[in-house]
């Protein structure tokens, strides 16, 4: 009976050491390995600080190119962003940018339902700490998906306080931060001015009728271009969201456009002298909040600075689901800025068109994704613009993981575009059909038309003697059957 007690004695030594020594061990890897805790409220990753230290995504691993027969959600089937097509790399033909309010500020509210999100991180507040936290969201979703640029509001970023000095500080304190977490990986595409949601603004902005709310907007706009300089912003967006009218009874719009122009004279003036060389962006939007918005479609918005002698100034930035409330297409919208020399930065999203108002959805057509990328490639690019997804998730779509899915497949839809508008470009078939519609003015006469040099009376003695002109097919079957080819 002793023995055996000494034998268990001995067994028991045994353990107690393989589990002191499992301990320390367990230590030392705990102790070198980065923090990995969730992001909610419950956990303890705290720093000295307060600021939490931890993984906002730790479920969410690097999102990688797995090729079209990938079916892992969280991967790329299309978007490869090294491989180059048309002599250039993915990358640099898409310069791919998250939005900050649609992605870290949304919450699944609309006008008949409360929010629907709440993120693990997000404490119910619109708090300092609070901003600083989203903003380290931010960057992590930005290094998981493998984006490097974004682009924001300067109020979504950092609260409004009680006066413009207070509200500017809250933003130098936010800013400041971004510009740590940016390093030299992550650039600003764009940033701008939140001038439609606070109640000063309901009358407009820059078109107000109120002076002090003129002055007002004209000093959070200067503030606003501070900040988008100091983070290295490639371009400064001017959104209107309120600038128009519910109605013309109660309105100057003569004065309110005029009052317009002097802003942006202000803005133009201001970005020089304080040599910021980004570019400034006017988004086009027919309505919503608005009645009727002066910028309503690229075209509008290029006779507006025409007319104001603001041309060479700015470009626009076209958002596709505001191409739809306008009447047009997006590829319409993209080809009418590209023919002014203003195609500056496209927001990529879409519309419901059962729906007829601003949804922000991700695109997922392909075929539209094909006739975007067409116009891109004529353009040479978007540089230093890009494609920022201006989208949201669907009032629906409430985990996490939802975030990155849609930002896979929004990304993965305008790759696809781009091999399908490349595939078209080397087929040739596409051009020589249009080439062919037009073939007639490759002669001596369509030459001279084109150069001006052709008066009425010249072409009079044509039309007498030619006769009758035979008119050709259009051939839009055609080339409908073979744009659908390279789908």
């Amino acid at each position: 009976m002793k023995g055996l007690i000494k034998m268990r004695e001995r067994n028991l030594g045994k353990c107690l050491l393989f589990l002191l020594c499992l301990n320390v061990v367990s230590s030392i890897v705990i102790a070198a390995a980065p923090p990995t805790c969730p992001a909610d409220l419950g956990s303890d990753c705290g720093g000295d600080s307060g600021e939490w230290e931890g993984e906002f995504f730790p479920g969410i691993p690097k999102i990688k190119y797995e090729g079209p027969s990938s079916k892992n959600p969280l991967s790329f089937k299309w978007y490869n962003a090294e491989e180059e097509i048309l002599g250039k790399k993915m990358k640099d033909w898409m310069r791919f940018s998250v939005a900050f309010w649609h992605t870290f500020r949304g919450t699944g509210a609309d006008p008949f339902g409360a929010p629907t999100k709440s993120w693990p991180w997000e404490d119910g507040t619109n708090s300092l700490a609070m901003a600083k936290r989203r903003l380290r969201a931010n960057f992590e979703f930005l290094e998981k998906l493998g984006v490097e640029r974004w682009c924001f509001h300067d109020r979504d970023i950092a609260p409004e306080g009680k006066t413009i000095q207070e509200t500017n500080a809250n933003l130098d304190e936010v800013v400041a931060l971004a510009k740590e977490l940016q390093g030299d990986k992550i650039h600003l595409l764009w940033g701008t001015a939140q001038l439609f949601l606070q109640p000063r603004y309901m009358h407009g902005a820059a078109t107000s009728p109120e002076l002090g709310v003129y002055v007002y907007a004209a000093a959070q706009v200067k503030k606003a271009i501070e900040v988008t300089h100091y983070l290295g912003g490639e371009n400064y967006v001017f959104w209107g969201g309120r600038e128009g009218y519910q109605s013309l009874l109660n309105t100057d719009m003569e004065r309110e456009l005029d009052h317009m122009a002097r802003f942006m004279e202000a803005a133009v003036g201001y970005k020089k002298k304080i040599g910021f060389n980004g570019t400034l962006l006017i988004e086009p939007k027919p309505q919503e909040p608005t009645k009727h918005q002066y910028d309503w479609d690229a075209a509008t918005s290029a006779n507006f600075l025409r007319k104001y002698g603001l041309i060479g100034e700015f470009k626009l930035n076209i958002e596709c689901n505001h191409a739809t409330l306008a009447g047009h297409s997006c590829h319409h919208e993209l080809e009418t800025a590209r023919i002014n020399g203003l195609l500056g930065n496209i927001d990529a999203n879409t519309g419901d068109p059962q729906i007829g108002w601003d949804t922000d959805q991700f695109l997922m057509d392909v075929a539209e994704a094909t006739l975007v990328m067409q116009t891109v490639i004529k353009n040479g690019g978007l540089a230093p613009g890009g494609f920022n997804f201006d989208a949201k998730l669907r009032r629906e779509s409430t985990d996490v993981e939802d975030l990155f899915i849609a930002h896979i497949a929004g990304m993965d839809t305008l790759a696809r575009g781009l091999r399908n508008a490349a595939k078209l470009i080397e087929d040739g078939s596409l051009s020589e059909l249009v080439r062919k519609r037009y073939q007639s003015f490759d002669t001596e006469l369509g030459a001279a038309i084109e150069a001006g040099k052709a008066d009425f009376e010249l072409l009079e003695k044509k039309a007498i003697e030619w006769g009758e002109p035979k008119v050709p097919s259009g051939k839009q079957e055609l080339a409908e059957m073979i744009f659908q080819s390279a789908l």
